[in-house]
């Protein structure tokens, strides 16, 4: 089991310390204790509950598609230039930045505060951890 103490996990869920530790006076999380004695929470626990909180708004425009990872949020800002254009989205705690053509934009009516989709299909991920075991 993962212990991660209620600083690491207050900073993971964009939270005050304070927080934490009420999630674990109220039982929404079940206080531990690491090695050191200082107070912890369980990682996949945390995890769980990280999933709980960061529902997203439904996809106005959802149907059947291979694409799973679906990002709903506000436009933030528009970069344009005559062919290219980058579009950033407030998907939740989430950035979101796409390249796509001028016209594109000017089609789907992007804007700052317009509300849009992010929709991503990768064939490669990259996930890195602080505690790995060695490169591969």
């Amino acid at each position: 089991m993962a212990l991660i103490r209620v600083s690491e996990a207050a900073r993971f869920m964009g939270v005050s310390d304070d927080t934490v530790r009420r999630w674990t006076e109220h039982g929404t999380l079940t206080p531990l204790r690491d090695d050191s004695g200082r107070l912890a929470v369980d990682g996949l626990e945390l995890a769980t509950h990280a999933q709980k909180l960061a529902q997203l708004p439904d996809d106005p425009k959802s149907g059947s598609s291979s694409a799973r990872n679906r990002f709903v949020g506000l436009v933030t800002n528009v970069i344009t230039d005559k062919v290219m254009a980058q579009v950033e989205l407030q998907c939740g705690p989430f950035r979101v930045v796409s390249l796509m053509s001028s016209e594109a934009v000017r089609e789907l009516g992007l804007e700052p505060g317009a509300v849009a989709t992010a929709v991503v299909k990768a064939t490669t991920v990259i996930i890195e951890s602080p505690k790995g075991r060695g490169a591969a």
